[in-house]
C-alpha cells in the first residue's frame, strides 16, 4: 500500500504532467524563429548542395515511394529510377503515375537500361488499404531496402476532417497510415537489410504539439486549425519514428531516419490564400523547387554512412532518431520532440488506433505473423 508521501508525491508528478497541454510561450517562440530562419536562409545553408544532387549507382536497390505522383516524390522517384534503383511508386491514382512512366521512359530512351519503375495502389486515407499493399508487397517474399513515406497533406485553411477511419485527416495521412506501413512491412526491410524508413518530415514539427489522449483534436482543449493539424502530425511522426528506431536491434538492419526537405513549393501552394502565393510569387529566390526539396530523402535513402550515424545514436541512448535537415545534414528536431514520456504514450495510442498489438514489432523482428484489425475491413 502506498504511503501518503507516495501518494503525494503521484499527485504531484500527475498534476505536472497533466499542465502541459500546449507548447510554452518560449518553446512557441523558438519554432517560429526556426521557421523563419529556413525560410530566410535555407538557400544559403544548402549551397553547398549540387542540383541534381548526384547519386551512386542504385542498381541493387527496391525501393517504395508513397505520394510519388507530384512534388517532391516524383523527383525521388524519378532520379532513383534513373540512378538504376527499382523503384515502386505507391500512389492512389494509378493512371497518373503510369502516364508519368511512360513520360519518363520517353525521355530516358537512349540514355541506358529503361528504367525499372512499377506501380502499386495505395490510400493512405484507408488504413485497409495500407494492410492490403503490405500484404500484396511482403507476399512476394524479396527485399525491401527502402520505404520512403513521402506522402503527405496540408489542408490549408480547411475546416477539420475525418478518415472513413475515423481519424482527423492529417494525422491519418502524415502520421498513422506511414506508420502502419512502416510496421508492417517490416518483414520486407529485414529481408532487405541493411534497409532504412526515411520519413519526409517539415520545419513545421517544431511548432507542433501532440497531445495523446486527443490525437484527433476533438476534445476542445485546442481550437482546431489546419496548421494545428499538420504541425501535430509532423510532430507525431517524430515521435514514433524516435520510438521504433530504439525499438529496432541492431541486428535487424533497418535504419529509421527523418529528414526537412527545406520550405517547397509543392502543390499545397495551390491552397494558400491568393496573397500568401503572391509572396510565393514575389519570393522564389527563397523557395526550394521540387528538385531541391528532394535532396535530403535521396541523400537519406543512398548516403553511406546513414546506417552508421542511426547505430551511433543507438548506442549513445539519443532520445531522438536521426533527423536529416534540408541542407543534408543531421539536426536536432523540437525540444518536444525529446520528451520521452509522450513519445511514448504517442507509440503506444497510434498502434492502438491502427490496430495493431502493442507487441508488433517484437513479433515481426521474430518472424511471427501480426493481425491488424483493419485486414477484413472493405473500403
Amino acid at each position: 500500500m502506498a504511503s501518503s508521501e507516495d501518494t503525494g508525491d503521484n499527485t504531484t508528478t500527475m498534476t505536472a504532467t497533466a499542465k502541459k497541454e500546449a507548447l510554452g510561450w518560449m518553446e512557441w517562440l523558438r519554432g517560429w524563429f526556426y521557421l523563419a530562419y529556413e525560410m530566410l536562409f535555407q538557400r544559403i545553408m544548402a549551397s553547398h548542395l549540387q542540383n541534381p544532387m548526384p547519386l551512386p549507382p542504385l542498381n541493387d536497390l527496391t525501393c517504395i515511394i508513397t505520394g510519388s505522383t507530384s512534388g517532391i516524390g516524383r523527383e525521388t522517384a524519378r532520379q532513383m529510377a534513373e540512378s538504376g534503383a527499382h523503384v515502386v511508386m505507391a500512389v492512389r491514382n494509378t493512371k497518373v503515375a503510369h502516364e508519368l512512366i511512360r513520360k519518363w521512359q520517353d525521355e530516358w530512351s537512349g540514355k541506358g537500361l529503361p528504367l525499372n519503375i512499377e506501380v502499386m495502389e495505395l490510400d493512405l486515407l484507408s488504413l485497409a488499404s495500407v494492410v492490403r499493399f503490405s500484404e500484396a508487397w511482403n507476399a512476394r517474399s524479396g527485399p525491401l531496402h527502402v520505404l520512403i513515406n513521402n506522402a503527405g497533406i496540408f489542408s490549408i485553411g480547411e475546416p477539420q476532417k475525418f478518415s472513413k477511419d475515423g481519424y482527423e485527416e492529417h494525422m491519418q495521412v502524415n502520421h498513422l497510415a506511414p506508420a502502419l506501413l512502416s510496421v508492417l512491412l517490416l518483414p520486407s526491410l529485414i529481408r532487405g537489410s541493411p534497409s532504412r524508413i526515411v520519413n519526409v518530415n517539415s520545419i513545421m514539427h517544431q511548432v507542433g504539439f501532440v497531445d495523446p489522449e486527443d490525437m484527433n483534436v476533438v476534445s476542445g482543449k485546442r481550437k482546431f486549425t489546419s496548421l494545428v493539424g499538420y504541425s501535430s502530425s509532423k510532430l507525431a511522426q517524430v515521435m514514433f519514428s524516435s520510438v521504433l528506431h530504439k525499438k529496432l536491434p541492431a541486428e535487424a538492419g533497418v535504419s529509421v531516419i527523418c529528414v526537412s526537405p527545406g520550405i517547397v513549393q509543392t502543390n499545397v501552394a495551390r491552397d494558400l490564400p491568393s496573397i500568401v502565393q503572391a509572396g510565393y510569387r514575389l519570393i522564389p529566390y527563397f523557395i526550394f523547387s521540387a528538385e531541391e526539396g528532394s535532396r535530403s530523402s535521396l541523400f537519406a535513402a543512398s548516403d553511406p554512412q546513414i546506417p552508421e550515424y542511426c547505430e551511433m545514436l543507438k548506442a549513445d541512448e539519443w532520445p531522438v532518431c536521426a533527423f536529416i535537415s534540408q541542407d543534408c545534414r543531421p539536426t536536432n528536431p523540437s525540444e518536444e520532440a525529446h520528451n520521452v514520456e509522450t513519445a511514448s504514450k504517442v507509440w503506444e495510442k497510434t498502434l492502438q488506433m491502427v490496430g495493431l498489438p502493442l507487441d508488433a514489432v517484437e513479433k515481426l523482428i521474430e518472424g511471427e505473423d501480426v493481425k491488424c484489425k483493419y485486414e477484413a475491413h472493405d473500403d
